[in-house]
């Protein structure tokens, strides 16, 4: 390998690693993981997901610059980097107001079910699961998959122009490591977050969960929106 290589493939790490300090990328899935219970498994499995899905698209946008030039990868680039905290936003806010009329409904028919003998079942974080959640379970992680396909880094353009003239399989070597530090990032992040939210116990947390957590992302939306994270 050589030494500009080496060279690019840090400094992909590098920029894979500090743009993903961001809050939009680990926090909406420790929120999450909180409200749908998800084991330290799951989290981590969906977080990598999505990482992958974000910089497979960062990259797929480098290929477009250097089919198409660098106009067309600004033009789109900045598209998607304005719309990235609409999304979350709009995610945030309709995954919130499910989960505020799951609780008020709830909390309408609790003392029946607890009369009739009903109980809920309890997650790994317990958390609450009232019947009829699975295809939420099911439709919350493929949603975030999208979202974050929506949100690339152009930042690791450049970098990738650099190393083509490189050839392939060099240029691969540096793809490879900008995903690979971004994605181990996201986790590296997200798992503690995720175990310090568990520590938030009580009735309101297991029944206001899900709309805690919508608000968090759309809180994080509106930062990424405003701020340009």
């Amino acid at each position: 390998m050589s030494e500009l290589t080496g060279v690019l493939a840090l400094a992909a790490m590098g920029v894979g690693a500090l743009h993903t300090l961001a809050p939009d990328h680990w926090v909406p899935f420790a929120a999450l993981a909180r409200a749908r219970g998800w084991s330290r498994g799951r989290t981590a499995r969906i977080t990598a997901a999505c990482g992958f899905g974000h910089v497979t698209v960062s990259v797929l946008l480098g290929v477009l610059a250097l089919v198409f030039g660098l106009e067309v990868l600004r033009l789109v680039g900045q598209r998607m980097e304005a719309i990235a905290g609409l999304l979350l936003i709009g995610f945030g806010l309709a995954y919130g107001l499910v989960g505020l009329r799951r609780a008020i409904r709830s909390h309408a028919h609790g003392h029946g079910h607890h009369h009739h003998g009903h109980h809920h079942h309890h997650g790994p974080l317990g958390v609450g699961h009232a019947h009829g959640t699975r295809d939420m379970d099911t439709l919350t992680p493929w949603t975030l998959f999208l979202l974050f396909s929506a949100d690339p880094c152009v930042a690791v353009i450049p970098i990738l122009f650099a190393a083509a003239p490189l050839g392939a399989w060099r240029t691969t070597l540096v793809v490879g490591a900008y995903e690979l530090a971004t994605i181990a990032t996201m986790v590296v992040l997200v798992l503690p977050a995720r175990e310090a939210a568990a520590h938030v116990r009580g009735p309101w947390a297991v029944r206001f969960g899900d709309a805690t957590a919508g608000a968090v992302i759309a809180s994080v939306g509106v930062l990424v929106a405003v701020l340009g994270w």
